[in-house]
């Protein structure tokens, strides 16, 4: 009905959108609310379960984000946060002697988006010859990989962490990050993987480091 209507009024780019939108849940149109409710839940323990994930991620209030600071777009700036938590991660356990000395090396897998895959190769080929402006970058190896989300299912478990994280962060949701809060990346019980930049008085669990 709601497309019906929109589709009868004057504001033609919204009818094209919320369409496009709509056209995305099609194979999901049987399913009801909760049930859709209780897949995501289900996925979200299953993440929890694998012990070996760890989970990287830069979440930026944008009302707090001062374009003063530093050269780089939000994206940018993310994108340069997280592939530098990944190499020292990969760079620690290479070093850990329970790790029997194996050599470990990373690659990274990005949704698929044209202008987004330019940036981030031409960023990425940066840091592989200068590094990031924290670490110089020796275990992760290639620019990105770009697949479409539909088509790999590790890329849609990032789109179901992110969408929790962002529920978390904008309307204080908790049942979804609390299933897998557990696989952030932590050294010594404090949260380094994953970084909110937000007002010091936050007080979100991320902030506060208290899992």
């Amino acid at each position: 009905m709601y497309i019906l209507k929109l589709q009868k009024s004057k504001n033609k780019n919204l009818y094209t959108q919320i369409k496009k939108n709509y056209k995305q849940t099609n194979n999901y149109i049987h399913l009801s609310y909760n049930e859709r409710v209780d897949c995501i839940r289900e996925l979200a323990d299953q993440i929890n379960k694998f012990t070996f994930i760890r989970i990287f991620a830069e979440c930026i209030d944008k009302t707090f984000w001062d374009v003063s600071r530093t050269p780089l777009s939000v994206d940018e700036h993310a994108f340069e946060q997280v592939v530098t938590r990944f190499e020292t991660y990969i760079q620690i356990i290479s070093t850990n002697p329970k790790y029997k000395g194996e050599k470990y090396y990373g690659l990274l897998i990005h949704d698929n988006n044209e202008t987004v895959a330019k940036k981030h190769t031409r960023m990425m080929k940066e840091f592989l010859y200068h590094g990031t402006f924290w670490r110089t970058i020796e275990k992760i190896i290639e620019t990105p990989l770009f697949v479409n989300s539909e088509l790999t299912c590790m890329i849609q478990i990032a789109d179901i962490l992110c969408y929790a994280l962002r529920r978390y962060l904008e309307y204080g949701e908790t049942d979804l990050i609390d299933r897998f809060k557990s696989r952030f990346d932590k050294r010594k019980n404090e949260i380094v993987g994953v970084h909110h930049l937000a007002p010091q008085n936050c007080g979100c669990l991320i902030c506060k480091n208290t899992l």
